[in-house]
This record gives structure tokens, C-alpha cells and sequence, in this order.
């Protein structure tokens, strides 16, 4: 009670309007400093911002893009505290990354956005920055950043210079025609060497050298610069001016009070709260409860809207200009009703939509069952709002006779969808089961039945259940991709063996330098979706970097392969392989099956079969019972009958007993088979 007392008069005394708020008054639990008073008495008070005081010429939109592990989240940090975003602290660290997994992995996995303010010479300056993840699984999330921005910091390393997601995002950067501003990052380390960085942005970027900006952002060294090259390279958003309301839906969240916090980017006109909106998705209607900045929490304003300063000589009016970036509340309770890429305008003001993003295209598929049937509608309503929040991920609705019925969910890789199934666990305490990662395969039918049944001579396959017969089809297709691999010379034989073992055929090689090599070789999808990048860290002692893109699709020789038990098939551990590795992973499964499932009290055969062919095999014996020890002796024809009548009915039973599966039999199996060649 007595701390209660205390925290109460704190905060009383905090929302007093006696302007000498010092930071003597704070009690030890409370951050210190004249920006975390205003922090509080803001967040506490919804105090709103005047946005009509930044015209469009002091606003910046920018992204921080780089690899993994360069220092993009650090820098972020640096910049807020800079700028007086947030107090200046010890802890502040990943301050962007909200998640749980992001916390735990030391990645960023959503993007995030901050409205920061700066005075460079006197005038004051709105940035809106956008914290973007590194690995090639959350590429999407990059793309779509962009699409709000008009330039990028993109951060290098200084010991360990350009990787491969280094280049991918680059070149994200440059086809949206974005301004870029290279920051070499880390120069305080031992081994740093920024000349050899500045050398290789000059030989594969063709920036130059001049142009690069070394900072330290653990310890804030030159980070101060970097804003000033924001403010100097990067242009300020351009809209028409006489557009009405017309914004970009580029993320958005679920909150069980509010409903859906919508992320947008102005492109025309102004938003503001009472405004009747419409989506060009849904062509449903909204009223605007409130808009406002991240900075990086939520920070109401008046509105969304930029001036700028009429001409001297005309009649004084002020001209509205979009470029904004900020987040809308409207009375959305269904978490369909905000499809990121959508348009929203105001009512009976329509405009012809924006482009919204290019769909993200899934590269690995797998089932997802609840572990308790009873849970199905909770993992539905929390499959729902999450995918809200990652629309990468796609849904179908599936079914299994062991598992009972789920879904078919598709990834961008499989740290996708360890990360997705980490935040099921984590936000939304759901428990559940995932089968094997497989990827879309596609078939040539050449069956006038098969061809009428599905409309169409090609189709896509998502499920091996779905797996047409060899016979009924002309061809098969499997994806691929062309990865970049970028390493140290000394490890270039060793990685272009385990390149050929996957079936990979080498496309380039460039040396970036007098020691990094960049390889790109064109993969089979099914070779690299498992464990290609541990393989390839392990190989290398961890220098080297992997990325990919979408390469098509390719003719191959693939087969079904199904494992039986005791003859009948098990739907859940059927798997589309190559021909040439179909014995080594029949053989593996059948072994994982033999430790996993529990002895009955008739002998199991666990079976990998291609069609009626059985490829391999593996026996679980039988409990047997000891029916001769009651024999002292005597004539061995009364041991021979005992013996006999035991096995007539061991075979009677094996021929009416089913064999279930238990539940974590299948998680064993399923997890072990992504460890098979660690």
C-alpha cells in the first residue's frame, strides 16, 4: 500500500502543470531525464502533436536494411537516443524489437517504424525510420518497407565486409530507385578493416568511397553524421498536390480493445479522427477513431497531414502535401478486414488504388494440426490474427486421419517457420504439431481425365497426398533457386563439393576481393530448404553467408514415397523425393520409426515402398510371453504345440490389430529427419 501511495504521488506530481518537472523528483523506479518526463506525461496524458508543423520539405522516410548481425537494430538505438526519442540508458538494447523471438534469437523478425525529430541548422526535421530484419526468410518484410521510404542506410560490417543479404537488399534498394547511403559499421572491433569494406561497396555497388560513412553504433561513434546524410541525400516524399486521401496499408497488428492498428503511408490528401474512410479491398466503411505517429510507441496527433509555405504573392492558403508515415485506428474488429497492400480513401471520394505489394511467394509448405482437437477453434481465431501480422504466410484448410483436421501453411523458409511457430507458443499459448517441410512441386498431366478433373495441364502440389500417378503425367516440375554464397577463399573446395552433393550447378563466381569469393549456384528448392545453411556455416567455421531468390521451376525425376506399416500406408510421412536419394531417406524414416513407436504384442514391418516396390525395411518384434515355462520336461511335441498355437496367434492378431501412431511418435520422427545430415 505504502509503495502504491508513493507511485500514485509520483505520478501526480508528474502530471502537474508546474513546468520544473527536474529529474531530482523522480523516485529510483522511474527512468531519469527531461525526455522521459515529457515520455510519460505524454503517453499518460495521449498529448497530440501538431504535425502541421513539419512542411514536406523536413520530412525523411528511410529504412535501415543490412545482413544479419551487422548492427542495424544497435543503430536504431543510437539514433533514438540521438534524437532524444527515448532516455539515454543502459538498457537500451534491440529497443525495436518488440517480440518475445526476437529477444530470445537476437534477430529482427518484424520491421518496425519510429517518428523521430531533429534540428540540423536550425531547422527542425521529421524522420521516420524503419527497422528491417536481415535474413533472406523475412525478405518480404524488407520489400514492403521500402515501399513507404524514399532512401535506405544500408549498414556493412567492417569485419566481416559485404555478405549475400547485403547484395539482395542492395539491390531491393535499387530497383525501387531509393537513394542509398553505405554505413560501415563496427569500426571500433579489433579486426575491423573499413578500407577493405570501402574498397568492396566500390567494386560491386559502384559507390564511392568518399561517400561511405564509419561509425561505431555501440558506442555512438560519427551516428550523429549518419543523420545529417539523411537529411542532406535523402529527398523528401513528392505527391500531387491536389490528390485526395489515397494511403498505402504497409503492416498492421491486433489489439483485443481497439481491434486492428493499421500502419500507413500517405500518398495524397490528410487523415484525421472523424474522418469516414472506405477500403478499396473490403469497400466497407470506417469512421477514424485516431491517427498518429510511432515514436517508437504510439503518439497521437491531430493528423496525418504535411504544409508547405504558399508562394509569396498568392492568397496565403496552405498547400497540403501527403508523405507521412503512421498508424489509424478505425473500428476494425475483424482481422480480415485489414489486407496489407490495401488503399483506403475517403467516403465518396474514391481514387484509383495503389499497387499494393507483389504476394509473397511460399518456398516451404507444411501441415499444422492442434495437439487437442478441442483447441481447433482457438489455434483458428490465433492462426487468424497472426497471419494479420505476417502476411506472408499463406492458409488452406487440411485434414489428416492420424492428426485429425488443420491446416496447410506456406513459409518463406524454414526459420520462417520455426519463428511462426515460436510466436503461436509465445503470444497466443497454443500447442501444436508440424509435419514435415515440404515445397511446391509441380506436374504435366497428360491424362484427358486428370487434365478435365482439374482444368487445367499444369497443376501445383502442395501435399503429397496430391502426388499424381507416373502415368498419368507427362512430366514433373521441381523449384528452384539461385543462391549466393559469399566466403573466405580458403573453404571455396569444401563448399563446392557439398554444392554438387545437392544436385547444384555453378553459375558465377567472383572474387570480391583478395579474400571473399561470391559464388552463385542454381539450387533445387528441396536440397537447401532443410539444412543446406547449417552444413554450409559448419563447413566454412561460420564465415560464410548464404541468400537466394526464385529461380522457376525445372524438369527432374521425382517419385512418392510412402512408408507402410504393416502394409498400410501412413498418409502423414509420405514424402516427393528425387529418385536418386529415395533408398538413404527410406532407410533413415524406417529406423526412426522403429525407436519411436511402442512394441505391441504382434510384430510390426515398417516399410518405405515406391509404388508396390518396398525399398526398405526395419521389424519392431513383438512382446512374447514365455507359454513353455510351465515344461519341466517331458516329450518336446507339448513344447512344439504351445510354440505353435503362440504364433497362430500372434499372426491372427497382426491381422486385426491396427497400429496407431501415437501423437509424439510423429513429432519425434518429423523433428529427427531435419537433423538427418547435421
Amino acid at each position: 500500500m505504502a509503495l502504491a501511495g508513493r507511485t500514485a504521488a509520483w505520478w501526480a506530481r508528474l502530471r502537474s502543470p508546474c513546468p520544473a518537472v527536474a529529474p531530482l523528483c523522480l523516485p529510483p523506479w522511474l527512468p531519469a531525464g527531461p525526455v522521459a518526463c515529457e515520455r510519460l506525461y505524454s503517453s499518460r496524458g495521449k498529448e497530440k502533436l501538431d504535425m502541421l508543423m513539419y512542411p514536406v520539405e523536413s520530412i525523411r522516410n528511410f529504412s535501415i536494411i543490412a545482413h544479419v548481425d551487422h548492427g542495424k537494430s544497435t543503430l536504431a538505438d543510437r539514433l533514438l537516443e540521438i534524437t532524444g526519442t527515448i532516455a539515454k540508458t543502459d538498457r537500451n538494447k534491440q529497443v525495436l524489437d518488440k517480440l518475445q523471438v526476437e529477444r530470445e534469437r537476437g534477430i529482427t523478425v518484424k520491421a518496425q517504424s519510429a517518428s523521430i525529430f531533429y534540428n540540423h541548422e536550425g531547422v527542425n526535421y521529421l524522420l521516420n525510420l524503419i527497422d528491417t530484419p536481415g535474413h533472406v526468410d523475412f525478405s518480404y518484410e524488407v520489400s514492403r518497407s521500402l515501399s513507404a521510404c524514399q532512401g535506405v542506410i544500408l549498414v556493412v560490417d567492417a569485419n566481416e565486409g559485404i555478405q549475400a543479404q547485403t547484395v539482395a537488399n542492395f539491390y531491393l534498394a535499387f530497383e525501387a530507385q531509393l537513394a542509398i547511403i553505405p554505413v560501415i559499421n563496427k569500426i571500433d572491433l579489433k579486426n575491423a578493416d573499413p578500407e577493405r569494406v570501402e574498397k568492396q561497396i566500390e567494386k560491386l555497388f559502384d559507390i564511392p568511397i568518399e561517400e561511405c560513412v564509419r561509425i561505431s553504433a555501440k558506442r555512438g561513434t560519427n551516428v550523429e553524421k549518419v543523420l545529417q546524410k539523411v537529411i542532406e541525400k535523402i529527398p523528401p516524399p513528392q505527391c500531387n498536390t491536389a490528390d485526395p486521401l489515397k494511403a498505402l496499408v504497409f503492416d498492421s497488428t491486433f489489439d483485443h480493445y481497439r481491434g486492428v492498428i493499421a500502419n500507413i503511408a500517405l500518398f495524397g490528401g490528410e487523415i484525421e479522427k472523424g474522418h469516414k474512410i472506405v477500403s478499396a479491398h473490403t469497400k466497407k466503411r470506417y469512421e477514424v477513431n485516431e491517427v498518429g505517429i510511432l515514436t517508437p510507441n504510439e503518439q497521437p496527433t491531430h493528423k496525418l497531414t504535411f504544409q508547405k509555405l504558399a508562394p509569396h504573392g498568392s492568397s496565403g492558403k496552405k498547400i497540403r502535401y501527403a508523405g507521412q508515415v503512421g498508424y489509424l485506428i478505425a473500428g476494425m474488429k475483424e482481422v480480415t478486414e485489414a489486407q496489407i497492400g490495401d488503399t483506403l480513401f475517403l467516403y465518396k471520394q474514391p481514387v484509383e488504388p495503389l499497387p499494393g505489394f507483389k504476394s509473397a511467394k511460399p518456398m516451404v509448405f507444411a501441415g499444422m494440426y492442434p495437439v487437442d482437437q478441442t483447441e481447433y477453434n482457438n489455434l483458428k481465431s490465433a492462426l487468424e490474427r497472426l497471419t494479420l501480422n505476417d502476411s506472408s504466410v499463406t492458409v488452406h484448410r487440411d485434414s489428416s486421419l492420424a492428426l485429425g483436421a488443420g491446416w496447410r501453411l506456406g513459409f518463406l523458409g524454414l526459420l520462417h517457420m520455426e519463428v511462426f511457430n515460436q510466436r503461436l507458443e509465445q503470444e497466443y499459448n497454443m500447442s501444436v504439431i508440424l509435419t514435415a517441410p515440404t515445397v511446391p512441386y509441380k506436374a504435366i498431366l497428360s491424362s484427358e481425365k486428370l487434365i478435365k478433373e482439374y482444368g487445367k495441364a499444369e497443376i501445383t502440389i502442395i501435399n503429397p497426398a496430391q502426388f499424381p500417378d507416373k502415368l498419368s503425367v507427362s512430366e514433373y516440375l521441381e523449384p528452384t533457386v539461385l543462391g549466393t554464397i559469399v566466403t573466405p577463399h580458403e573453404y571455396i573446395g569444401k563448399i563446392i563439393t557439398l554444392c554438387q552433393d545437392r544436385r547444384a550447378v555453378q553459375k558465377d563466381m567472383l572474387y570480391i576481393d583478395e579474400r571473399r569469393v561470391m559464388l552463385k549456384y542454381l539450387f533445387p528448392l528441396n536440397e537447401i530448404v532443410v539444412d543446406f545453411y547449417d552444413a554450409l556455416k559448419s563447413l566454412s567455421s561460420g564465415y560464410a553467408s548464404f541468400d537466394y531468390e526464385d529461380a522457376g521451376y525445372q524438369a527432374a525425376d521425382l517419385i512418392k514415397m510412402d512408408i507402410l506399416l504393416n502394409g498400410n500406408p501412413v498418409e502423414e510421412l509420405s514424402t516427393i523425393i528425387h529418385n536418386d536419394k529415395a533408398y538413404a531417406t527410406g532407410k533413415f524414416l524406417c529406423e526412426r520409426l522403429k525407436d519411436a513407436i511402442p512394441r505391441q504384442l504382434f510384430e510390426i514391418a515398417i516399410q518405405a515402398a515406391i509404388g508396390k516396390k518396398i525399398i526398405a525395411r526395419e521389424t519392431l518384434k513383438a512382446y512374447r510371453k514365455n507359454v513353455v515355462a510351465k515344461c519341466y520336461g517331458g516329450d518336446i511335441t507339448r513344447r512344439m504345440k504351445l510354440l505353435k498355437r503362440q504364433a497362430e496367434g500372434k499372426k491372427l492378431m497382426r491381422k486385426i490389430g491396427n497400429v496407431e501412431v501415437p501423437k509424439d511418435a510423429f513429432i519425434r520422427v518429423l523433428k529427427r529427419q531435419t537433423d538427418r545430415d547435421r
